[in-house]
């Protein structure tokens, strides 16, 4: 009887199927054949009689009432299928030479893993826990079953990719291009372990997408994935220019955002690397880097933009801002993908959680969280993502909130990705972190030549000023309800004002203060963390509706508001922190240059507990802060 991977799907069908996907995905990264064996090799353990019998019970194919019959509930996911391909290509591979025993672990952890995620080799004891699976015995593996009654043309493949010397050049040519860039040893192995991930991924990805395949076609479902097959970038850059084109040019302001736009452009003949975008807030950086990213996409034949964005608080805002430019209502869905948390059961269909399981559409929206999981998260769900990230322009909103204990890593993956994948890397943001200064023995990101987007930083901040830091610090310090009454008194002076502080606790007092002696409780808005992702989305448009209709408005946020939110407060009050952090918040005064000048208020809250302890990253830059103002304090007096 014919061996069967799925229902009408022969099980030759599904690794023929599963290779030539891998291939694909795989020569992204120049391991084509590697990608393309493990592809043929993944489900070889499922020829054997045990499995046969499992999968044919499950579906009906053999009688209950028959021999050969099993119960396949209780048999589900306890037959090993992985391990037979896993133990072929060791067996083949771990007797030549050193590069080809490791090519050979990595196809073997490829084909084991492609169902539990990437297994460790080595368990916290020291022992060897690939050597213990590479030896599971035959009843166990059924390798010497396989190989007896496997499709001869699978085994004639498998035969000549591991015969042919392209497999192993393939291999050698890519240590030495990870050589060539890294020198330092702690990056370089890191680069190894996301070179490994890469292949994995291009399987899991493969099998996941002919196994959904074979699942629709036996339900009439039609398959919607484009794998690639996207509008044209020129379609989706005219759109843009379309509606940059209705843009005013009638302040300052605008002129600039112009400026800083046609920059963008201009930049985007640039050949692949990291790059910068150094502009300040309210200078339009969502669609100039959009700009940038469209032509520069077609001018170097990459797959996809990716929109990394550090808090689900902002993401609504601007993948919506840039759905309605590029996605007309007939191509709903097919263009502009978002994939983060905030996401509800109502707001996606199930044409877009497909497109969300391999990020396939031409632009995506996605966390630092979901992205940081495809390069190192367990499991397959996040590494089925990895490959898509080659061949990419990938976009970091709001850099500097990337978490400082973090940094070596992401810039370990920054590297790889754009030296290895053929990838761009544009790192947006008003006050942009020196990730280039740091240890390079732990990975320091390697920046383009000409790496600044914008020609003149200094010059665009100067003619961008559109706020005054005014320091109210005191040596006895601020009590929330003094706080809470600086802040009446603005909203009574210039209309709004915006209260950022660093904890919940604090945003909740200060709040509470000002409630106390609101003179209309319409006017007063709290936002944090605490609230659900769709309350917070509530607050704010109703916060934007009153700004943009000049009510007296008072919010009190902690700092959730400082990245990439799109509102324009007369006023801030900002309790102490770094001074990255003080910039943001600079950002929602006064952010489309309405008035003269805006004023930020420094304020030191007695009652805020900001400690090592439990907020450290903005203890240091608060510590930081404080010491800089105490110098230019110094100075001012000299």
């Amino acid at each position: 009887m014919m061996a069967i991977a799925h229902p009408d799907q022969s099980l030759a069908e599904h690794l023929l199927a599963v290779a030539c996907l891998a291939k694909g995905f795989g020569h992204k990264f120049g391991l084509g054949r590697a990608a393309e064996l493990v592809g043929l090799l993944h489900d070889l353990g499922k020829y054997s009689e045990a499995f046969q019998r499992y999968i044919a019970s499950a579906l009906g194919l053999i009688n209950p009432d028959a021999d050969n019959y099993v119960d396949a509930g209780v048999l589900k996911g306890k037959i090993d299928h992985s391990t037979a391909g896993a133990q072929f290509v060791w067996q083949a591979l771990s007797k030549q030479d050193a590069k080809q025993v490791v090519l050979g672990q990595w196809l073997a952890l490829c084909l084991a893993s492609h169902h539990s995620g990437v297994i460790d080799c080595l368990a916290p004891d020291g022992s060897d826990i690939f050597g213990k699976r590479m030896a599971k015995p035959e009843q166990k593996g059924h390798l010497e079953e396989v190989q007896g009654c496997s499709d001869e043309k699978i085994l004639k493949l498998v035969t000549e990719l591991l015969a042919a010397p392209e497999l192993l050049n393939e291999f050698h040519d890519l240590i030495q291009r990870l050589s060539r860039f890294e020198k330092h040893a702690r990056p370089l192995n890191q680069q190894f372990g996301l070179a490994l991930r890469f292949l994995f991924s291009c399987l899991v990805d493969a099998d996941r997408i002919d196994t959904a395949r074979a699942e629709e076609k036996r339900k009439n479902k039609t398959d919607v994935r484009s794998l690639g097959k996207y509008e044209s970038w020129d379609v989706l850059a005219e759109r843009l220019e379309r509606k940059l084109a209705t843009f005013p040019d009638e302040h300052p302001i605008d002129h600039l955002r112009h400026q800083i736009s046609d920059e963008c452009l201009a930049a985007a003949d640039r050949p692949c690397g990291v790059y910068t975008l150094t502009v300040p807030t309210g200078g339009g950086k969502t669609l100039a880097s959009l700009r940038f990213a469209l032509k520069h996409a077609k001018a170097r034949k990459l797959d996809r933009i990716i929109y990394v964005i550090p808090f689900t608080s902002i993401i609504d805002q601007n993948a919506g801002e840039v759905r309605k430019i590029l996605e007309p209502e007939a191509q709903k869905g097919e263009i502009v993908l978002e994939h983060h948390s905030n996401l509800t059961p109502e707001q996606q269909d199930w044409h877009e959680k497909i497109l969300c399981e391999n990020w396939d559409a031409p632009v995506v929206y996605t966390t630092m969280v979901q992205f940081l999981e495809s390069l190192f998260g367990s499991g397959v769900r996040g590494a089925r993502r990895m490959h898509q990230l080659a061949n990419s322009v990938l976009i970091f909103d709001e850099i500097q909130t990337l978490p400082v204990r973090c940094v070596h890593l992401f810039n370990n993956a920054i590297n790889f990705l754009s030296e290895q994948c053929n990838s761009t890397i544009v790192l947006c943001t008003a006050t942009q972190p020196l990730l280039h200064n740091v240890d390079a023995k732990q990975g320091a990101i390697r920046l383009a030549g000409k790496h600044e987007i914008v020609s003149d930083v200094r010059q665009l901040f100067s003619s961008l000023k559109r706020v005054e830091i005014i320091d109210l610090r005191r040596s006895n310090g601020w009590s929330y309800r003094e706080i809470a009454n600086l802040a009446h008194e603005e909203v009574e002076k210039v209309r709004c004002c915006l209260v950022i502080v660093n904890t919940k606790d604090a945003a909740e007092q200060i709040f509470m203060a000002a409630w106390k002696s609101c003179i209309n409780e319409d006017r007063l808005f709290h936002l944090s963390t605490d609230m659900c992702p769709a309350h917070r989305k509530e607050v704010l448009n109703k916060i934007k509706i009153r700004l943009k209709e000049d009510l007296p408005t008072l919010c009190v946020s902690t700092q959730l508001i400082e990245a990439g939110v799109d509102v324009d407060f007369g006023c801030v009050i900002r309790s102490m922190a770094g001074l990255d952090s003080i910039a943001q918040a600079a950002g929602r005064c006064n952010r489309n240059g309405r008035s003269t000048q805006g004023q930020v208020y420094l304020v030191n809250p007695t009652e805020e507990k900001v400690t090592l302890e439990t907020l450290p990253d903005i203890a240091i830059g608060k510590n930081k802060a404080e010491a800089v103002l105490g110098l230019y304090q110094v100075v001012e007096k000299l």
